[in-house]
């Protein structure tokens, strides 16, 4: 169960959204926190068990992240887990319904970190709960965003 999810109605099909969520590469043009996203081990697209390094920042802290794609059903769901070094930190979740206009586009984060580490975490890198409801909700805006300007 996801520890929060937030959705947007977006005048583009589910195809075009997918396309653009599944481009981790282009994930710094839309993510408040994640600045840019390096595919790793040859791979250059988003397929179940690709590999990719995120480059991360807020405020004055920067980090990497290594995730993999878990799920890439075009048009439907993209999910991935990210972690920091050998401790899992979360899985995300993007779901594409389709609507009578385009699409409901849901992106959803779950906490994987190991409940004896959250202290920790939260004084190098703050309240993730809040950062990351912050950070979906203005994810989700700028895709919307380029979705539509390229109707």
């Amino acid at each position: 169960m996801p520890d929060f999810t937030e959705s947007i109605t977006v005048d583009a099909p589910p195809d075009r959204l997918y396309a653009l969520v599944s481009d981790l590469p282009r994930m710094g043009e839309w993510s408040p926190e994640c600045t840019r996203v390096t595919w790793t081990a040859g791979t250059t697209s988003a397929v179940a068990g690709a590999r990719f390094i995120g480059h991360n920042r807020a405020g004055a802290i920067r980090w990497f992240t290594q995730g993999e794609v878990l799920e890439a059903s075009p048009g439907r769901r993209f999910s991935f887990r990210i972690h920091f070094g050998p401790v899992p930190i979360a899985l995300w979740t993007y779901e594409f319904t389709p609507t009578a206009t385009g699409c409901e586009l849901s992106e959803s984060w779950t906490d994987h970190r190991p409940a004896i580490l959250r202290p920790a975490f939260r004084w190098l890198f703050g309240n993730r709960r809040h950062r990351n409801q912050s950070g979906i909700h203005k994810t989700l805006q700028a895709l919307k965003s380029t979705a539509e300007s390229t109707t």
